[in-house]
């Protein structure tokens, strides 16, 4: 079976690593990598080398990505992802094309594969983010998608909702929790190494992108966050960039003004990249942003999240995750509850809501009783 994975960030790398590693090990497949979006650009750290660095044969390279960030931008960056894809594909001609999660360049992708009759698999459908256009996204990929993997029931039966047949919906789990148990993690002392930088009694990872959706600026937004931040005592803050969403260059402006003018208690990294961000996630005492991985995978090391704003409101939410609006007198109580000893003792029994790191062998074994694909699919109507 020839699966193809696109791949733009370093986040849905990281993702799907797990399940890259398994498609390439197995004869059953035959893995075509497709490398994309901020993968290709200087500006996200040429997230590309990582894809090398784990032992991937990059098959494709499909350049997309706009310079500028703005609606315009991000327009041109989806109509460029659609004409690359449908270059590659017709070339290429897969059995399947995994997608994950709901990127403008994603749905490029979709877009062109929908078009060309290539089947499409979708990982994290169904999901909910009230508070950027991500939302759309994500809906339109599962209703041009095939097979879909989901990271909680909830979602399974949101994505039938969609009316996609339940015969072919499976909920397997958070397929990043599948990294968290099988990567080795680098010790503390091999991460200031690293990065050049010390730990203090205190660490605070932060990871914060655009809110597309929301009537305030990405600036007036983060400068909140900076204000609380710069207050706490003792304190060491760790930035990783935001992505290549709408105003995410403000963001990423603004990170490298206040580190700059802060060097003895802070660190921009353009890109972690998985292995040191979940090593990281070992020795920090919270996360602080809005990002899915702070609902998604940072539960299971049993650290407090505070996830700012709506981006990810309406994903389910574990006992950790500490939700406050974007203004700066909640980020600092938010702030005083996530560093409060009584709290991180608390969460320590937590429930763990998106699987047990087996989402991969859970596909693997899926995929291989899905050797042929009929795109003419009946709109599935949920029983009155």
């Amino acid at each position: 079976m020839k699966i193809a994975v696109a791949t733009g960030t370093r986040a849905d790398f990281g993702l799907l690593r797990p399940l890259m590693q398994e498609l390439k090990d197995d004869s059953f497949f035959k893995l075509s990598v497709w490398a994309t979006a901020m993968h290709l650009s200087e500006r996200f750290g040429y997230t590309i080398d990582e894809i090398i660095k784990a032992g991937f044969e990059i098959h494709y390279r499909i350049p997309c990505l706009e310079e500028n960030d703005d609606s315009i931008a991000i327009s041109k960056t989806i109509s460029r992802a659609i004409d690359g894809f449908a270059t590659v594909i017709d070339k290429e001609k897969p059995d399947f094309l995994i997608i994950l999660g709901d990127r403008t360049e994603m749905l490029g992708a979709a877009i062109a594969a929908t078009v060309a009759t290539i089947p499409i698999i979708h990982i994290h459908g169904g999901e909910t983010t009230i508070g950027a256009y991500d939302e759309s996204i994500r809906h339109s990929i599962t209703k041009m998608s095939y097979l879909h993997f989901t990271a909680a029931s909830v979602y399974r039966n949101r994505v039938i909702q969609l009316g996609e047949h339940p015969s072919r919906v499976f909920n397997v789990g958070a397929i990043g929790i599948d990294s968290i148990k099988n990567l080795p993690l680098l010790s503390k002392e091999e991460l200031e190494v690293n990065l050049n930088f010390k730990f203090r009694k205190r660490n605070v990872l932060i990871t914060f992108h655009p809110v597309t959706l929301e009537s305030s600026s990405a600036e007036e937004q983060f400068t909140a966050i900076l204000k609380a931040l710069d207050e706490l005592e003792d304190t060491y803050l760790i930035f990783t960039h935001a992505n290549s969403d709408k105003n995410g260059k403000v963001i990423n402006n603004m990170i490298e003004e206040y580190t700059v003018l802060n060097r003895d208690k802070s660190l921009s990294v353009i890109s972690l990249g998985q292995v040191r961000y979940f090593s990281m996630l070992q020795y920090v005492d919270l996360v602080l942003g809005n990002s899915s991985s702070g609902i998604l995978e940072v539960p299971y090391f049993n650290i407090p999240t505070i996830n700012i704003g709506d981006r990810q409101t309406g994903r389910l939410m574990s006992q950790s995750v500490i939700q406050c609006s974007n203004k700066y007198e909640d980020i600092q109580k938010a702030l005083n509850l996530g560093l409060d000893s009584a709290f991180a003792k608390a969460i320590q029994k937590q429930s763990l809501i998106y699987g047990n790191g087996t989402a991969t062998q859970q596909i693997i074994k899926i995929l291989k009783n899905f050797t042929k694909a009929s795109l003419k699919k009946p709109f599935y109507d949920l029983p009155k």
